[in-house]
């Protein structure tokens, strides 16, 4: 699947705090962004077309047993 790239202006307080969150899911800025984007549009219900996106590459951390 071919990736668009866009430019997202946001404050640096948001930032700050997706930076914190992706760190805490072990992911990228980027590949939290487009995790929580990709959550968003599936609840939704707007997601259109056949295939599902790719599934999330980053691990999940693990819950203690």
């Amino acid at each position: 699947m071919a990736r668009k790239n866009y430019p997202l202006r946001i404050s640096p307080e948001l930032y700050a705090a997706l930076e914190r969150w992706a760190a805490d899911d072990l992911r990228s800025v980027n590949a939290q962004i487009e995790y929580l984007l990709t959550q968003s549009v599936r609840q939704a219900g707007r997601w259109k077309g056949k295939a599902e996106p790719e599934p999330d590459p980053s691990p999940t951390p693990k819950e203690p047993s």
